[in-house]
């Protein structure tokens, strides 16, 4: 059996290999953490390759130059791969949205440069997941996902709080975020939970999430990082400094917990703990570690507003020289804080409101401290199997005092409990651990999905590829984009005649391929050299027509034509269009606004039946239903692999919504100026061009914009010499 190659993309947050800066932000935690020591703890074992970790490059001079790399070494046999996507400058996750299809091109891009495609895709969070889920759908290799948190139960929470509806989309984009992890969820081979309660609870709350393509596999931890004091590994001065400096008694048992500023982690409960608790105030001190700060005032609002609310709790309760809150430290004293707290005979707590893991408390178990966490998610799991600590309902602050007094006050049960928890992990929770078993499953993954993965790569090498001499290519709508006014299309069919052989020239088109060759013919167009026709779902090149049979084998996956019109028949505004725009993946619908549901809701009713389709609304008048992987955009990604073209080589032009999906990405697009109001929201794409002329005229005006003939013809040139 030949190596494994594992792709794993996590695109959002500052990663890199080292002197990671955990913390510093709510996009760098636990999540960064993960994905690196999985890479490497992959890269380790003899049947894995390669591992390539796929991140987004970002060049910034408020970070480190180390996040502009295009490539990082994690170690042997395992990398980071940073590619370009939207901005130069450093994104929070919620922004990221509108730029993950060009992800997706510059990833088809850096795939095409490799000796081989990857056994498996394994995605990180719901931004990475999308990213994965075009790779998988494009390329037939199976996807393996692992949300590390997820948008229902977030947004439930957030509800739960009093936060508007309103507010709340517009900061986190739940909508999207939410839409994307149940297409995830309905698409993926196999989902990577930490928990049992993360896997039934929170995964439960999806409608496309299956029980049995889940797995629970706790994240593994360096143990090698975390170690109890002792003379080998003493807690370095500086370190303690870092706390001790806002102490008065600095010798008492510390109460220490490390978590990012935010509103999840429930600081404030762990403040009002603490400070309504006498016993506390004498017994001992408490540390809280959230992130790096130069200022306050200087933090993203909601980390503002946490970190405001903790200075004003320390005064009410009058807890200065009580309470250590540092500003700075650096990712190699996380491990000396814990040993520190576990050397004064302290315990660490996580408050969380919800924790699907908990990460911080197997570094806290490997260093010989007991912890006190909350009861939901991950922690039930790990005191189970480290029996070093206590549970407690995070809401309730008595409860939270009662168990940091209780772990505190009886010092032959502590030293069992930080016994214990060395000895739990090193049983449950190492990487080595991790990877058996990961592996163990991806081997039983690819062993059903093999047959699967040769037929779909032989979709790309079945067939001699065509139109060789092509370097660039011209795809355009045909309705109101390419046709609509006859004196322009004699103007570009005249710039085209003069362009040299190495301009192809192509439409897409939601028309059928009779009528499609039937209207080009009346207009006086000549045959194009491809049609992506029935908005995307079939494929032909001419002038013989021949079709393209690998795009129909790989379209057709998940794909139950006659079940998903069943379903659509009820729904109100809703007709069938005539029986001869109907196609084998396509059925079409004319629409009437005022009477259909919003489109969410036809995909959610979907998905209720278990069905997969990819619904198309155009010009408020039309929809089509098309498989998953099917789309005129789509089309043009799998003729870009096929051909080993960049998608920068195809310019493309649209008027209308079911053009959206080509004109984003990597390729140059051209949307012409009449029309329709749906596609208004992609101004400001950096590779959308909106000409200020109609129909024809439109596509060559872009051509002009990219200067899309002048550098064809000195390719064409260069050639000959």
């Amino acid at each position: 059996m030949k190596e494994l190659y594992v792709l794993m993309l996590s695109l959002h947050g500052l990663i890199r290999g080292n002197d990671m800066e955990l913390g510093c932000d709510a996009d760098t935690g636990g999540q960064v953490l993960y994905v690196v020591e999985l890479a490497r703890a992959l890269a380790r074992q003899p049947q894995v390759g390669k591992v390539d970790l796929l991140t987004r490059r970002i060049e910034d001079p408020s970070v480190s130059p180390d996040y502009a790399r295009p490539e990082e070494t994690l170690g042997n046999n395992a990398r980071i791969i940073r590619l370009q996507c939207g901005p130069r400058r450093y994104l929070r996750k919620e922004s990221l949205w509108p730029y993950l299809d060009q992800l997706v091109d510059r990833a088809l891009l850096f795939l095409r440069g490799q000796k081989r495609l990857p056994d498996v895709i394994h995605s990180h969070y719901a931004d990475a997941g999308y990213v994965g889920m075009q790779l998988s759908q494009l390329l037939g290799i199976p996807q393996i996902h692992t949300g590390h948190s997820l948008g229902r139960s977030k947004q439930q929470r957030l509800l739960a709080q009093g936060r508007k509806p309103q507010a709340l989309e517009r900061q986190f984009s739940f909508y999207r975020r939410i839409a994307t992890e149940e297409a995830v969820l309905q698409h993926a081979s196999l989902i990577i939970t930490s928990t049992p309660q993360e896997s039934v609870e929170q995964y439960g709350l999806y409608t496309n999430y299956h029980p049995e393509r889940a797995v629970v596999i706790p994240p593994g931890t360096d143990i090698s990082r975390f170690s109890p004091p002792n003379r080998q590994k003493p807690v370095e001065v500086e370190t303690a400094g870092l706390i001790d400096r806002f102490l008065a008694h600095p010798r008492k048992p510390l109460i220490l917990t490390i978590c990012r500023p935010e509103i999840r982690k429930n600081l404030g409960a762990l403040v009002a703990a603490f400070g309504s608790s006498p016993k506390l105030h004498e017994q001992a001190n408490l540390a809280i570690v959230a992130g790096n700060r130069d200022d306050i005032r200087q933090l993203d609002a909601a980390q503002n507003e946490v970190m405001t609310g903790l200075l004003l709790d320390i005064d009410r309760y009058d807890l200065w020289g009580k309470v250590a809150l540092p500003k700075h430290h650096k990712p190699s004293d996380i491990a000396g804080f814990y040993r520190l707290a576990a050397q004064r005979r302290g315990v660490f707590i996580n408050p969380a409101l919800t924790e699907p893991f908990g990460l911080t408390l197997i570094e806290a178990a490997a260093s010989g401290l007991p912890i006190v966490a909350t009861e939901d998610g991950g922690p039930r799991d790990i005191v189970a199997n480290c029996k070093n600590g206590l549970l407690v309902n995070p809401s309730d602050i008595g409860a939270i005092a009662g168990a940091i007094e209780y772990a505190l006050a009886d010092p032959v049960r502590w030293r069992r409990w930080a016994r214990n928890g060395v000895s739990g992990v090193k049983n449950h929770y190492t990487w080595d651990a991790h990877v058996r078993k990961y592996l163990h499953v991806l081997s039983r993954l690819l062993h059903h999905e093999r047959k699967r993965i040769r037929r779909n790569l032989a979709i790309y090498q079945r067939q001699p590829r065509p139109l060789p001499l092509i370097s660039h290519m011209l795809i355009t709508d045909i309705d109101n984009t390419l046709l609509g006014d006859r004196a322009a299309l004699r103007r570009l069919l005249a710039i085209l005649r003069a362009t040299p052989p190495n301009l192809g020239f192509g439409v897409a088109t939601g028309r059928t391929l009779e009528s499609a060759v039937k209207i080009l013919k009346e207009w006086g167009v000549p045959l194009p050299d491809v049609l992506i026709t029935a908005v995307g779902s079939e494929i032909y090149y001419g002038p013989e027509l021949r079709p393209d049979t690998g795009w129909q084998n790989l379209i057709k996956y998940l794909w139950r034509r006659d079940a998903i019109e069943n379903v659509l028949r009820g729904v109100p505004g809703l007709t069938l269009q005539a029986a001869e725009n109907q196609r084998e993946f396509k059925l079409s619908y004319n629409v009437d606004p005022e009477k259909m549901p919003p489109i969410a809701k036809i995909r959610t009713l979907l998905r209720e039946q278990n069905l997969s389709a990819h619904l198309i609304y155009s010009r408020r008048t039309y929809l089509d239903v098309l498989p998953l992987r099917a789309s005129k955009g789509r089309a043009i990604r799998y003729l870009a692999y096929k051909w080993g073209l960049p998608l920068r080589a195809f310019l493309v032009a649209g008027d209308s919504g079911n053009d959206h999906e080509m004109l984003i990405g990597d390729t140059l697009g051209v949307i012409v100026a009449n029309h329709s109001p749906e596609l208004a929201s992609l101004k400001g794409n950096e590779q959308i061009y909106f000409a200020r002329s109609a129909y024809a005229d439109g596509i060559a005006e872009g051509m002009a914009h990219y200067e899309f003939g002048t550098s064809i013809m000195e390719t064409a040139n260069a050639a000959q010499i």
